[in-house]
C-alpha cells in the first residue's frame, strides 16, 4: 500500500512486538525503512522475531532490535530507553500493543489475577508512555504514540473486565494528552481492532477452540476476521509525520462488528461451572508455558 522506503528516518518502538499483532506492526514499519524496536519479557522470542524480520526483507534499509524488558517495573523501562537513545539518538514513535487478556467471570478473579492485566496495560503502557514523552518535551521533538485498544472501551467488556477497564483507561489517557501535549508536537491516537487471530489472543481469549473459534462470521457485516496488513497498514499512516493533523482518535478496525453486535463477550453469560473450569485449566497451562521463556 506504502513507497518503499516511506519510514526511512524514523526510529519505533513496539511493546509486546516480538509475536502477534506487535510483529506485524513491527515488519511493516521495518520493511518500509524504519529502524524499529521490538520488547517484552521473553528475550529469545524477540532476537529470533528480529532476525526473522530482518532475514525476510534484506534491503529494508533499516533494522530491527529486540530489548527484554519487563514494562510493569518503571526502572527497566528507563533502561531500555537510555539503551535505545544511546543506540542512534531519539525516537519518533511508540506503539503501547503489549496486553494480557484472559476471559473469567468476574467474580472468579483474584487480586493478582486483576492485576497481572492492569499492570502490563494500564500501568506499563502509561510508564513507558511517560518515559518517552518526557524526552521529547526535554529535547523539543515530535512523536507519536499508538496505544492498542479494544471496541471494548465504548461499550464494555464482560468477561474481560481488566482488560477492558485498562484499555478504557488508555482510551482516556489517548484523550487527554492529544491536548496536553500536542502543541507540543506529540500526537496520540488509539486503534481499536476487531478479531485478528493470533495464537496467543486465541490461547486464552478462546481456550480449546482455536481452529474454530473464527470460523462462523455471520454477526461481522463483512463476514471475516481481519487481515494482518489491514492493521499494520493504519498503524503505519498513523505512526508517519504526514498524518499529523490526526490527534486525540481512537479508530476502530473491525468490519463494523462491534456497531452490528457489540464485539464483545457477552455470549459466555450461558456457561456453566464446568466450562469455566476447563477453561481455567487450558489458561494455566499457556500461561506456565509462557513463564518458561521470559528472561526478565
Amino acid at each position: 500500500m506504502f513507497r518503499p522506503g516511506l519510514m526511512k528516518g524514523e526510529r519505533i518502538l513496539i511493546t509486546g512486538g516480538g509475536t502477534g499483532l506487535g510483529k506485524v506492526m513491527a515488519e511493516a514499519c521495518y520493511m518500509l525503512g524504519a529502524e524499529v524496536y521490538i520488547c517484552g519479557r521473553r528475550g529469545g522470542v524477540l532476537d529470533e522475531a528480529a532476525q526473522e524480520l530482518m532475514a525476510a526483507h534484506p534491503d529494508a534499509g533499516g533494522k530491527v532490535v529486540g530489548i527484554a524488558c519487563d514494562i510493569r517495573v518503571p526502572e527497566a523501562i528507563k533502561e531500555m530507553v537510555d539503551t535505545i537513545w544511546a543506540d542512534g539518538g531519539a525516537l519518533t514513535g511508540l506503539v503501547n500493543n503489549a496486553a494480557g487478556n484472559f476471559i473469567s467471570r468476574t467474580e472468579d478473579l483474584s487480586p493478582r489475577g486483576f492485576d497481572a492485566i492492569a499492570n502490563i496495560v494500564f500501568r506499563g503502557s502509561f510508564f513507558v508512555t511517560l518515559e518517552i514523552g518526557k524526552r521529547w518535551i526535554e529535547e523539543k521533538r515530535k512523536g507519536s504514540v499508538i496505544s492498542i485498544l479494544t471496541t471494548w472501551v465504548w461499550n464494555g467488556g464482560p468477561f474481560t473486565v481488566p482488560s477492558a477497564m485498562s484499555k478504557a483507561g488508555l482510551n482516556v489517557m489517548t484523550q487527554s494528552l492529544a491536548v496536553e501535549w500536542g502543541h507540543k508536537g506529540i500526537r496520540f491516537n488509539a486503534i481499536a481492532p476487531g478479531p485478528f487471530p493470533t495464537e496467543g489472543m486465541s490461547a486464552r481469549l478462546n481456550p480449546g477452540q482455536q481452529q474454530d473459534a473464527y470460523s462462523d462470521m455471520r454477526g461481522n457485516p463483512l463476514g471475516r476476521v481481519g487481515e494482518m496488513r489491514e492493521l499494520a497498514n493504519l498503524a503505519v499512516y498513523l505512526l508517519h509525520p504526514l498524518s499529523t493533523y490526526v490527534n486525540g482518535q481512537t479508530i476502530a478496525i473491525d468490519g463494523a462488528s462491534y456497531n452490528a453486535g457489540g464485539g464483545n463477550f457477552a455470549r459466555l453469560a450461558e456457561w456453566g461451572d464446568d466450562q469455566w473450569q476447563a477453561v481455567k485449566d487450558m489458561i494455566r497451562a499457556t500461561n506456565d508455558k509462557d513463564r518458561a521463556q521470559r528472561t526478565v
